[in-house]
């Protein structure tokens, strides 16, 4: 049984807790390695040497910070084949989704580059008589990183980047479902030139969480994952006086209007529905098309193309559409959810909860499915599924589609299908969600922009990658001076009255 482990000061360490939880194969159903989860005398060990390390990385020049960005972004590329198939192998998801998951990580070490921009501060010449005024942007010092296991290697590169580059040491909690590809990062940040101990990695559950929640030395959080925990690490963190970041679940919804183009709506749907099996905070898994007739053409373009979907393991090669889900507990809950929308009354216009693949019987599969009529009370429309599963929710109107999104708890992600202008610019400006696709399905701000959404889906003020990100990594501080002059005179100075 291949045996994992932490990474502390640059280097590997066994877990000495004696606690372990299993890795597994979602394609197999089998475990195929262990994961130690840190006690908390461990945990705080692995805090003390980030906080040793921090004030030398703190200190140095953000050029020398974004030089091991610049070095990170070549060894990501040199190994991004082996990166990809170690998260497929945990995860499960295909390797074009893997190496996906990887390049969206890679633009925000990308954009860390730009830090020396980043980071200058403001200056005010002559702010009063002889006085000038300037602010520096300083590293928190210690942070923490408390990551999910549907994006392995972007979510902590999209968090670890920024705040390396701020110059503050960080402490990593990746997911204990998918924990390999964390590691391998660590140890390219190291051969980037990243010294050593200013980049940790722990391993853990509860125990090291509260661990870090609850460290006077640990400055801030950011989290990535459910609602509630979100709310727990938020509360948690801000009470013991962090500054905290935490972001939570999703219900997007598309607005396919009368006018769309129905072929591109329907493949939109498909990709931003059903790829990475829909374990995606992003995805769209409510279709609501505007009008009686706009709804039938719906669903007859989409029931053809989900019934040709081809769900296997990544091994089967670039043309599997999605893999297994992440655990035998996710395939479950799923299925449940189906149930119930089908006893909620929901039409199950695509049903595939018989679905096996032959070879891989004990696999975490779960086929596509397709709901229509599915209406806000339902819990497949209220609950954030996390699976293969896409809801049309039929509305008579704009106003009435817009409602649905704008009453609803989360707040990530939405998106409108139409040709008309006007319409796309007052949905656009209306809605009171924090990230809009006008004609794109999945709208996951580049780099340079900011990702977050509103609502229950995001507790904090400031968002991740893009310029939010250096600002939570960072504290402002504004300096007035005022230096006396004076006239030399007989090799001495002799200064000016101050007033």
């Amino acid at each position: 049984m291949n045996e994992l482990y932490h990474w502390i000061d640059g280097e590997r360490a066994k877990g000495t807790s004696g606690r372990f939880a299993d890795v597994f194969n979602p394609a197999t159903g089998e475990v195929q390695s262990r994961c130690p989860m840190a006690s908390a005398a461990e945990t705080e060990a692995f805090i003390a040497r980030a906080a040793a390390a921090q004030p030398a990385w703190g200190a140095m020049n953000p050029q020398r910070r974004a030089r091991v960005m610049m070095a990170m972004v070549g060894l990501m590329n040199r190994d991004m084949d082996k990166l990809a198939e170690a998260l497929s192998r945990e995860h499960g998801k295909t390797l074009p989704d893997a190496k996906g998951d990887l390049q969206r990580g890679l633009e925000v070490i990308e954009y860390c580059i730009a830090a020396p921009q980043m980071l200058k501060g403001e200056f005010t010449d002559a702010a009063g008589p002889g006085i000038d005024m300037y602010s520096m942007r300083q590293p928190l010092g210690v942070v923490a990183s408390i990551m999910p296991f549907n994006f392995p290697a972007m979510m902590p590169l999209w968090h670890v980047g920024p705040a390396l580059a701020c110059g503050n040491a960080v402490v990593l909690k990746p997911s204990e479902r998918d924990p390999s590809v964390p590691l391998m990062l660590a140890e390219l940040f190291v051969e980037a030139g990243l010294p050593k101990g200013v980049f940790q990695v722990v391993n853990g559950d509860k125990e090291a969480v509260d661990t870090l929640l609850d460290s006077p030395v640990i400055q801030g959080v950011s989290f990535v994952g459910s609602t509630p925990i979100a709310q727990y690490i938020y509360s948690r963190a801000t009470a013991n006086g962090k500054r905290a970041q935490c972001f939570g679940g999703a219900k997007n919804h598309m607005i396919v209007m009368p006018d769309a183009d129905m072929d591109q709506a329907a493949d939109a749907l498909i990709g931003a529905g059903f790829g990475a099996a829909g374990e995606r905070c992003m995805a769209v898994s409510v279709a609501v098309p505007v009008g009686k007739e706009t709804a039938d053409r719906l669903i007859d373009k989409l029931v053809p193309r989900i019934e040709k979907l081809r769900v296997a393991p990544y091994t089967d090669g670039n043309d599997v559409d999605f893999g297994p889900v992440v655990t035998r507990e996710a395939k479950e809950r799923i299925l449940g959810l189906i149930n119930s929308g089908v006893e909620q009354g929901a039409k199950l216009v695509v049903d595939n909860r018989d679905f096996s693949l032959q070879g891989y019987e004990n696999g975490f599969f779960v086929g596509p499915h397709l709901f229509d009529h599915v209406t806000p009370d339902m819990d497949i429309y209220r609950t954030e599924i996390f699976g293969p599963v896409l809801s049309v929710v039929r509305a008579k109107t704009y106003e009435e589609a817009l409602g649905l999104a704008m009453d609803h708890e989360y707040g990530n992600g939405t998106a409108i299908f139409t040709r008309d202008g006007d319409t796309a610019r007052d949905f656009a400006h209306r809605i009171n969600i924090g990230m809009v696709g006008i004609n794109v399905p999945i709208p996951v701000p580049l780099a340079y922009h900011t990702f977050g959404g509103w609502k229950k889906s995001m507790f904090g003020d400031l968002n991740q990658h893009g310029p939010d990100s250096f600002k939570f990594y960072t504290r402002t501080k504004t300096v007035t001076a005022r230096w006396p002059s004076g006239l030399k005179e007989g090799g001495e100075f002799h200064f000016k009255a101050m007033d």
